[in-house]
């Protein structure tokens, strides 16, 4: 997952509160810090997405592949 991944995957599930989310929900398997922390201190964005959804209870079936562009039409 690419950050651009990673943002419209936010903005997808969470909408208009998504940025509030990013900076402001600590992540406890992040070792507390909030997802735009985790993503300055390296941790990838997959790993983010992941800890987000868990922290707010998105269910299994909209956390993999989201934010992923649909395949190009040949």
């Amino acid at each position: 997952m690419r950050r651009s991944e990673l943002e419209r995957a936010v903005s997808d599930e969470f909408g208009p509160r998504g940025g509030a989310l990013m900076s402001d929900l600590a992540l406890s398997s992040l070792g507390h810090r909030t997802a735009d922390e985790a993503l300055t201190a390296g941790f990838a964005p997959r790993e983010v997405w992941l800890a987000l959804c868990a922290e707010t209870d998105v269910p299994p079936e909209r956390r993999y592949g989201a934010g992923r562009l649909e395949p190009k039409r040949r």
